[in-house]
């Protein structure tokens, strides 16, 4: 007929997180009650695929040892947004429509300017992420010619990278 608020008490039995709450009592013979349960659970990165919740109704009075009894199995999904910055040092850069570097030479301003391009990779969550695989392509060369001549590749974080084959190929 009301609604009320039932008074539940977590506790753990043999390694189980429990939930036991009280409906009633004491409770009229042939009594229907509903039941909605908002539960908040914590920790679902390791889980899997679902969470299986097992609910079992119990009465202290019971003469019989069964109990009715449901499992409900709950879909896990998990949510973590990345977003990845970069930037380049310059910002800008007007390139000579002609460049006439020496060749066989080891000296960097021989084979070009400089140019850094930094990128990060964040996870703004609220998920953790693993087996993350950024793949990232640079344009080296405009037909047969050099465009961006790629000298080395960083990372840091404990980050595994895969080196390009074309990474600095006259060894400058």
């Amino acid at each position: 007929q009301g609604q009320e608020k039932l008074s539940c008490n977590p506790k753990k039995e043999n390694g189980t997180h429990v939930v036991l709450c009280e409906l009633g009592n004491p409770m009229k013979a042939g009594a229907r009650i509903t039941v909605d349960m908002e539960l908040s659970v914590s920790g679902l990165e390791d889980m899997g695929e679902a969470v299986t919740f097992h609910l079992q109704l119990r009465s202290k009075n019971s003469p019989s040892p069964s109990h009715g009894s449901v499992t409900v199995t709950v879909p896990v999904e998990a949510e973590a947004e990345m977003e990845l910055r970069g930037n380049s040092l310059p910002a800008t850069m007007v390139l000579p429509t002609s460049w006439h570097g020496a060749p066989g030479s080891r000296r960097l301003e021989d084979h070009g300017i400089r140019v850094e391009h930094v990128y990060e990779l964040h996870n703004k969550g609220p998920g953790t992420v693993s087996g993350v695989t950024l793949s990232l392509a640079v344009p080296h060369l405009l037909g047969e010619h050099v465009l961006l001549y790629l000298l080395e590749l960083g990372t840091e974080g404990g980050t595994i990278c895969s080196q390009h084959p074309a990474l600095n190929p006259a060894q400058v």
